[in-house]
């Protein structure tokens, strides 16, 4: 088996700066090699900056690199199914920020596309269910140490009304559901371990933009519901709780802890308090290394298609169920 999977990085988000590019140098298992941007400048600027040894002025010049195995999208929302297809053609593997498209036909049209080239690999980078937290937390549902699970609140909320924002963006796939909401409705349907019966939404947009600002939802389970509340136009928060009917586990920092801080759970019951300490971890090296091996030992990756076309397909029903005024059936 080969030790590395060489990357090649479509763009210099933020995201790519500041998170993945080290990642992808701190894991054991992939290599940055190339990385593209469409201003000559910031592309030197940036590979060097990150110690990517090549830069390319076109995301298409990077497509032709024969070094390059594998591509991480880190582009604004309504780019990733383009470059994603783009890849795929020129016979790359894809690691793309969620979400992975902007509408559930998009995710469909990708699956269709996947299907004809059965060598290659394409994930959407649910990097936080890699976290040995979230591990942690499912593994504890799973196996009854709440009792039978009941509820999942969580609420992830920012502040940014930046016009030049991409999440302030409607033609760049912005908005709060999209950016940020994904990881309420992710979350719930990994820790139910199925998926919703139903969802009611309410939506509050911005009148210049268009753009959904806050959204609330609550999502129906077999055994029990999921309220959660994204927004961009909010105080800088986010928290997770799991109330099962004998325990209730909090999460204070469940999206993007600090990877070289601990992390704390703390496990609420009849018998008292207890903190359950989580070693610090880089969240998306963890990923890429799942992704990685994937490739190397050409086994499913962790985060099939099919869960990012669910996801998508909640996510949708939000602003639906607001806009009808009723519940949106989904099974």
């Amino acid at each position: 088996m080969k030790k590395k999977v060489r990357f090649g990085i479509l763009g210099t988000a933020i995201i790519a700066r500041e998170s993945m590019i080290a990642a992808l140098h701190a894991s054991s298992l992939c290599e940055p090699v190339a990385l593209a941007s469409r201003d000559p400048e910031k592309a030197r600027e940036w590979a060097s900056r990150t110690d990517v040894p090549k830069y390319y002025s076109s995301y298409e010049k990077l497509l032709e690199d024969p070094q390059v195995e594998a591509v991480y999208i880190p582009l604004p929302n309504h780019l990733h199914l383009p470059w994603t297809l783009k890849a795929l053609k020129a016979g790359k593997h894809v690691l793309c920020e969620k979400p992975l498209t902007t509408h559930v036909e998009e995710a469909l049209l990708l699956l269709e596309e996947l299907s004809l080239h059965p060598g290659l690999k394409v994930m959407e980078g649910g990097m936080y269910r890699f976290h040995p937290q979230w591990q942690t937390a499912r593994k504890m549902v799973l196996e009854g140490s709440l009792g039978k699970l009941r509820n999942v609140v969580s609420l992830f909320a920012f502040y940014d009304d930046d016009p030049r924002s991409i999440v302030n963006r409607k033609d760049y796939g912005g908005g709060a559901l999209l950016d940020i909401g994904y990881y309420n409705v992710s979350l719930a349907r990994f820790l139910f371990d199925e998926e919703p019966l139903s969802v009611m939404g309410e939506v509050s947009y911005d009148a210049s933009s268009g753009i959904d600002i806050t959204s609330t939802g609550v999502m129906r389970f077999t055994g029990g519901t999921s309220a959660f509340t994204c927004s961009i136009r909010m105080n800088d928060e986010q928290h997770v709780r799991i109330l099962g009917e004998k325990g209730t586990l909090v999460m204070e920092r469940p999206f993007n802890p600090s990877p070289d801080q601990v992390q704390q759970l703390l496990l609420i019951t009849s018998e008292g308090n207890r903190e359950i300490r989580i070693p610090p971890a880089d969240q998306y090296a963890r990923m890429a290394d799942a992704f990685a091996r994937a490739i190397l030992e050409n086994k499913p990756v962790p985060l099939p298609l099919e869960d990012a076309v669910n996801n998508l397909r909640v996510l949708a029903a939000v602003p639906e169920s607001a806009k009808e005024g009723k519940r949106i059936l989904l099974r």
